[in-house]
């Protein structure tokens, strides 16, 4: 059955709701122009529910602010009247708006960057998606690829906050299995002047790395800053939010040989957008790129999908067209898997992170493994 004002063109309206602010600013525009390159390619093709046009609308959700991420997604919904939500990027924040906004308005949220396990399991009445994976997942690989490197005592040191605490209880278990030691594992804030102390107790502990579970523009940067400073520990561990260009402009030559991972697949579907977004002058290697056009691409193909830009309508369309089975949809090829849909032909979503999604509507995910050699983040492999 088609929905109820399917029949003519709207000005559909995304709230995109990252941390412009905050512990994650330097990686969020890539992120924020990813999502619009899929917005303006849906927005250009006029093959959205009869020629219907996409706005997006940015908010600043500071990323560590849950207050401040709550009032931002407030303002994108009763001010700005969006269809829905392309964020939060940080768990904590996600978890907030969740509860607080979308929930009580009906609004579909499709996060490309909030990883907390708690996430899997919190209430959403059907309206939260993720295009990165669950850190449950991010843990087991941070294990697997810390004993092929050989390194089997660490210390850890992870952020105060919902996602350095997830990703934490899900590495840590992981890493003990495999035979590996935790010689200390220690919380530390974001936001501090000084880590000298944070780093005091670590070096104290001792260990073959130091793994640093933080965020690229605050407190992950300010612990291996003090390491290196003191010289208390030459290799590093980097979880996903400590990648960034900004981390080896500040540090420089000690990172050498540390190893990192972050979401990341190979495949045409990334070469793809890889090209779009070169072209279109964005750093498409930055931090969930990939996944933020992904999730644009996912609310706009299930609105099509259900005929209708209403959450309400579209929110159970948005694991049909990531899933298939249907025609695959690749990166620049938006209009092609509208028009199919339009059609009432299935498609399959792949995108530039070869979607699929599990369990409550998060990808199952991939990770890229990678070592700084030269002032660069160089691939080694993806798990």
């Amino acid at each position: 059955m088609v929905a109820v004002g399917a029949a003519h063109a709207e000005d559909i309206k995304l709230g995109i709701l990252f941390g412009f602010t905050g512990p994650l600013e330097s990686i969020t525009p890539p992120m924020a122009r990813s999502a619009e390159m899929a917005i303006k390619e849906v927005s250009d093709s006029g093959a959205l529910l009869d020629g219907s046009t996409v706005t997006p609308v940015r908010a600043d959700s500071t990323c560590g602010d849950a207050a401040a991420a709550t009032a931002a997604a407030q303002r994108l919904v009763t001010a700005d009247h969006v269809n829905a939500i392309i964020g939060a990027d940080c768990s904590g924040a996600s978890a907030a708006v969740l509860q607080a906004v979308a929930r009580p308005n009906g609004i579909v949220m499709v996060s490309p960057s909030a990883t907390s396990p708690a996430l899997s399991t919190a209430p959403d009445d059907g309206l939260f998606f993720r295009t990165a994976p669950s850190d449950a997942r991010q843990g087991v690989v941070m294990a697997d690829v810390l004993m092929k490197a050989g390194l089997k005592s660490v210390a850890v040191s992870y952020s105060n906050s919902d996602y350095g605490k997830g990703l934490d209880e899900a590495f840590e278990p992981a890493f003990k299995a495999a035979g590996g030691t935790i010689t200390i594992s220690a919380p530390h804030e974001d936001g501090k002047a000084d880590y000298s102390a944070d780093v005091g107790a670590l070096a104290s502990a001792g260990g073959d790395a130091l793994v640093v579970i933080g965020y690229v523009d605050q407190g992950g940067k300010g612990i291996i800053q003090a390491a290196t400073d003191s010289g208390a520990f030459s290799k590093f561990i980097l979880s996903d939010g400590m990648y960034g260009n900004s981390l080896i402009k500040a540090i420089g030559a000690p990172l050498e040989g540390s190893i990192g991972i972050i979401p990341g697949a190979e495949g045409e579907g990334h070469t793809k957008f890889l090209t779009m977004a070169k072209a279109a002058g964005v750093d498409g290697t930055s931090s969930y790129t990939g996944e933020s056009y992904d999730a644009a691409a996912l609310i706009m193909l299930a609105m099509e999908a259900a005929k209708s830009s209403k959450s309400a309508d579209f929110k159970g369309k948005i694991m049909q067209v990531a899933n298939g089975p249907g025609e695959k949809i690749l990166p620049g090829e938006l209009a092609k898997g509208l028009k199919l849909l339009s059609e009432g032909k299935p498609i399959d979503y792949e995108g530039a992170t070869a979607v699929k999604l599990i369990g409550p509507g998060e990808a199952s995910g991939s990770y890229r493994i990678y070592t700084i050699k030269g002032g660069t983040q160089v691939t080694d492999y993806y798990e």
